[in-house]
């Protein structure tokens, strides 16, 4: 039975789960920095990238490869890459892609975190970041030249949960010869969304969300569609040409579609070193066997706490995909299960400042944390938080106002959440 005939929540179990002579039902754990080369002969191959294998647990580790394995299949990728955190997993697929003098082009609504590394540190390393003046593929468009390397995007923009047109998107991408990146980690690791689906080619988590789901382990994913063609585009010859670390080895040549990931491997990886633990993978591996139950749950949670939200006389506004006069609706709709439905609203308070921080700092049940996808309903003040090296043009312009409040319901009944949140407004 091939795994692409299986559905999401059988191959969320069983995917990278290969049962050895022990009979153990888990994925065994390898706290190992090296392996044992068993000639020189063989560890010159491993080197020269001519045998697969395992080398050292920078490049590969036997716990992580099962878990890559696994989220390729959930995604429908050629393969995958496991990173310390989301933003290393971003860093290295930008550095794959462009080099000094190079530019990408993004969305304007971005989370603080990866703003920050597009508009200070990559320009820092002489690649410019463009950002489109919104998100419509036209706004993209205009801003893609011959220098440009990627369209970057996130499936639902943090923490204003706007959805952009990733079909659209992927197209102009396209057009203009460059691949569109997706950070998917809102679509929970390709179960509410699989921008593979929608033309995308490649997509980043953050898999400290949903894909652990329970606020123990960091990490990142890198997953490859295999779809992209890095010859045709002419724009990539450290992919499809001489790579200078490998004696002139050609990525494309050797590796066909999955070029890609492994350029962010023996390149990116060996480089920047931001591999990820075995001890995290293998607790990522245990978080992706109910990540469907978990999302499931947390969708219609989250519907129900927004609505209730709404209705209050102390909440100005209330920002969720699922309604339908959210100004993304159409696009959650057509990107999105469970009719558009995500896991996280927003919600924008009356007051000021002062009142918003006593709201939050009264809540008994949900945490104040910078934290989505938990088991715990996490609110999160981007103001003060996430998005707190922003200027305050740059705050205006990403939607983000003192008052607005970021909500991750988590996997306590909404009852008591609704509870909780109103026990805290009565004293704002």
């Amino acid at each position: 039975m091939s795994q692409d005939s299986l559905h999401f929540e059988t191959r969320q179990i069983h995917a990278g789960l290969h049962i050895d002579g022990t009979g153990s039902r888990g994925v065994a754990i390898y706290p190992t920095a090296a392996y044992h080369f068993k000639s020189c002969d063989y560890a010159a191959e491993l080197f020269k990238l001519s045998e697969p294998g395992n080398i050292y647990t920078r490049l590969n580790n036997p716990t992580n490869s099962a878990y890559e394995e696994r989220m390729a299949a959930l995604y429908g990728g050629v393969g995958a890459l496991s990173t310390s955190a989301g933003m290393s997993a971003i860093l290295i697929v930008v550095t794959s892609l462009a080099a000094e003098g190079d530019n990408i082009v993004a969305s304007p609504h971005l989370y603080g975190g990866t703003y920050n590394l597009f508009r200070i540190s990559l320009r820092k390393l002489g690649i410019d970041v463009r950002i489109a003046a919104d998100e419509t593929p036209e706004a993209f468009a205009a801003l893609i030249d011959d220098r440009t390397k990627m369209v970057f995007a996130e499936s639902m923009g943090n923490p204003t949960c706007d959805v952009p047109d990733i079909e659209g998107l992927a197209r102009v991408a396209h057009a203009g010869g460059v691949p569109l990146v997706i950070d998917n980690t809102f679509g929970a690791g390709g179960y509410l969304c699989n921008p593979f689906d929608w033309g995308a080619d490649i997509v980043v988590d953050s898999a400290t969300k949903w894909i652990n789901g329970h606020g123990t382990a960091s990490g990142g994913i890198i997953v490859d569609s295999g779809r992209f063609d890095w010859r045709a585009s002419g724009r990539f010859p450290q992919i499809a040409g001489p790579n200078e670390g490998y004696h002139g080895l050609d990525l494309s040549e050797a590796f066909g579609p999955a070029a890609f990931i492994v350029k962010c491997r023996v390149d990116g990886m060996r480089d920047f070193g931001a591999c990820a633990s075995p001890f995290d993978s293998y607790l990522m591996m245990l978080g992706l066997e109910t990540l469907a139950l978990r999302a499931d749950f947390q969708v219609e949670s989250t519907r129900r706490i927004a609505e209730a939200m709404r209705s209050h006389p102390k909440v100005e506004s209330v920002a969720y995909v699922g309604f339908d006069d959210h100004r993304s609706h159409k696009n959650a709709a057509k990107y999105y299960k469970h009719n558009g439905g995500g896991a996280v609203f927003s919600m924008t308070l009356k007051g000021d400042m002062e009142s918003t921080v006593r709201f939050v700092e009264n809540l008994k049940l949900a945490k104040h944390m910078t934290m989505i996808g938990d088991s715990v309903t996490v609110v999160t003040h981007p103001a003060s938080t996430t998005h707190k090296q922003l200027s305050a043009a740059d705050l205006a312009a990403a939607g983000i106002t003192p008052t607005l409040l970021r909500v991750s319901p988590g996997l306590e009944h909404p009852d008591d959440i609704i509870a909780d949140f109103c026990q805290a407004l009565e004293k704002v």
